[in-house]
This record gives C-alpha cells, structure tokens and sequence, in this order.
C-alpha cells in the first residue's frame, strides 16, 4: 500500500507542471495529510521531488510546491527498427536528453544485439549521466512477442530473428534491467507520458513504419492484451480486390498499405521503374521517401498512389474506431513525417464518412507530438511508467 500511495502522489506531481504544494496533494489524491506528509519528505529525502518556491494562498502560512526533479533518475529507450535502430535518453519527466541513431545492421540477432549494447554505452557515456541513475533500458520491436519469456517471435521484417531472447540477452549485454514492449504499444505510451492526454481519455494510436500496426488506450491506460500483443492487424481486409496475401486472402493490410506495398504499387503505375535490387528494409525505405519527396513536389502520379493508400489506411481505421469508439485517432510512427500534410488532409473526411456515429459527434485526427523517434521515446516511457505510475495490481496479495 506504501509503494500504491507513492506512485499515486509521484503521478499527481508529475501530471502537474507547475507542481502542488502538499494540502493540493492531499486534495487530489484523496490521502490523508500524514500519508502525504511523509511520503512526500521521503521523496524529498531521495531527490525524485524537489521543492519549487512557495506561494501564498488566502490566510495562513505559505505553501511550499513540490515539483518532478527531472534529473534523478533516467530511463532508456531502444526502438528496433528493421530499417534503423533509435536509442534516446529520457529524463523523469520523459524529456529526451540524448539520441543515437545507426542502421540496423544485415546480420544475425546476436550481432544486432551487441551493436545495441555498444551504441547504449555511447549514448550514456556522452550525456554525462551516472550509470547507477538509469532505472533500465526499454526496448521497442515488431511483434510478436512472448512477453513472458521476453523474446521475439519471428518478426516479419526481421527475417533471421526466430524466437530471439532479446530481454534476456540485452540485459546480460548491458547490466541493465530491460523491458520489452511492441512498437505500437511503446508508440501509445509516448503519446500518453508527452501529450494532453486527460485521465479519462482514450485514443486509436495508427503506427507507420515498416509495417502497420496499431494501439489502443482507454480510460488514460494502454490496453496491452492477454499475451501484451494488441494491434496486429496486417490481416484485416481494406481492398477485397487487391494483391493476394501470404495468408491465403487477398487485400490485406500487409499487401496493400505497408511501405513496401505501396512502392510496389508506385512500380507498378510507373512512377519508378522496378528496378530495385531488393525487397530490404533499407531499400524500401530510401524508395518510399523518392515517392513522397514527388508527390510533395507535385508529381501527380506519386500523390495519387500515397491518397489511394491513405483510402485505404481509412478502411482499417473506420473498422477499429466504429468497433472500439475512441476520442480520437493518433497517428505516428518513423514514416509519418513524410506523410503527415496529406493524410490531415483526406483521412478526417474519409473517417467521417465511415464513421457509425457521425450524427452524434466528430472524431478528431491527429498526429503524434512525439516525432519520428515515437518508438524509442514510447520504450523509455515505458520504464518511467513502471517506476512512477500507480498500478491498482500492485495492491493484490501473492497467493
């Protein structure tokens, strides 16, 4: 209950940027003023808090304010890209502190997972901070993943990763305390610590990157599923006459709005001519980036592929908000930069005209307030969240 009531009190601080004097705390937190009183001058003790000035409000003594010190303690944030590889130093308060960014590179797992331990040992020891205020590194992937053992399972994009041990491994690479997480997921967490998210609040998160994936969170909560696998949706159906699938159907997700699909699409209506050497995510990525840079430019052919793929795009999303009703849609991920100005521009009319409750309110589209580097800040997050956020779990007795 002591750790409960903490992370309740770091929460409320955290949530408030100017900071609460401890009679606001005990307003907003419901505990009694000896519960806060304490609590609060153990966190003054360990440095998380740290005290902000005080104010004068009506009669009495002043009031002192408690505030986040943001610089006690830091997490890690790891975004494995099958395309590049991000790794940023988050502060407490999420802030990004240091970043480091390489090509993932062409080779086994092993060999991923050291150039990952050697490029968190440069970014740490660059920023100057103490290695024994790291709280632990967070590492977002593609899924699958078997959250239990901490390995990736046969992700689609990293073709030699079967079942890989990636927490484990990364962990005895770094001395750390790692935590693995999906992209998408990882992306909604980042959006959660960083945006105007209310309590109560709840958002579609749409990732872009190698591949689509999307993230729920309802009630200000990220919604991770029982195996913590939410949001793989490349088998859901947009273009019933489109390219057929691996999985036997035609039109899926995986065929029709990844980066990939849609390069071969522009191949395919002339655009480009086909010919690429490879199908690799580095290869994609550089020609996805030639079609957005001609679209941007005017190129008409260019913007007709990229809004065809944003029609697309709508079919899954109208399926997973008209399902899931959510406040808003979020979208994000390592290629939205390229893509943001079209889609703010088509995807909100598209959604409303698929949208089952159209006559009874409107669904806000936006993009996230992270950036591109959404994963690996998500992964940091993610960290952060376990260390300061209150968990109604952490109040069950062991059996």
């Amino acid at each position: 209950m002591g750790d409960f009531n903490q992370s309740v009190i770091l929460e409320a601080i955290r949530r408030s940027r100017e900071g609460l004097s401890r009679t606001e705390l005990v307003d907003a937190t419901g505990l009694s003023a000896q519960t806060v009183t304490n609590i609060t001058r153990r966190l003054l003790d360990d440095g998380i808090v740290e005290e902000a000035g005080r104010t004068i409000q009506g009669p009495g003594k002043p009031r002192t304010t408690l505030r986040l010190n943001a610089g006690s303690r830091f997490s890690i944030g790891v975004h494995l890209d099958p395309a590049v590889m991000t790794f940023v130093l988050l502060d407490l308060a999420g802030n990004v502190v240091g970043r480091r960014a390489r090509r993932t590179p062409a080779s086994d797992a092993r060999h991923i997972i050291a150039a990952m331990a050697d490029a968190i040992d440069t970014l740490i020891e660059g920023s100057g901070v103490a290695r024994d205020l790291v709280t632990g590194i967070g590492v977002a992937t593609p899924g699958p993943l078997d959250a239990a053992r901490g390995t990736v399972i046969d992700p689609p994009k990293l073709h030699s990763w079967h079942r890989v041990p990636l927490r484990d491994a990364l962990a005895e690479a770094t001395g750390f305390r790692v935590t693995l997480e999906k992209d998408t997921t990882a992306a909604a967490a980042a959006e959660l610590w960083t945006g105007d998210v209310p309590p109560d609040g709840s958002f579609l998160f749409v990732y872009l990157g190698i591949g689509i994936g999307a993230a729920l969170v309802l009630d200000g909560e990220v919604v991770r599923g029982v195996s913590r696998n939410v949001g793989e949706v490349g088998h859901i159906i947009v273009d019933p006459d489109g390219p057929e699938c691996a999985c036997g159907k035609r039109g899926c997700v995986e065929v029709v709005c990844t980066p990939q699909a849609i390069v071969e699409h522009a191949e395919r209506a002339g655009v480009f001519a086909d010919d690429r050497v490879g199908s690799d995510p580095e290869a994609v990525d550089e020609r996805y980036s030639a079609l957005c840079d001609l679209a941007n430019d005017g190129d008409q052919a260019a913007r007709a592929v990229l809004d065809e793929s944003v029609q697309h795009q709508s079919v899954l999303i109208s399926a997973l908000t008209n399902m899931l009703d959510v406040d808003r849609v979020v979208l994000g991920g390592p290629f939205w930069s390229r893509v943001s100005a079209r889609h703010l521009a088509l995807l909100p009319r598209l959604l409303d005209r698929q949208s089952a409750t159209r006559a009874v309110r409107d669904l806000p589209v936006v993009g996230t307030v992270v950036g591109d580097d959404v994963g690996a800040v998500g992964a940091g997050c993610v960290v952060l969240d376990e260390v300061l956020s209150p968990r109604a779990s952490a109040l069950f007795l062991d059996s």
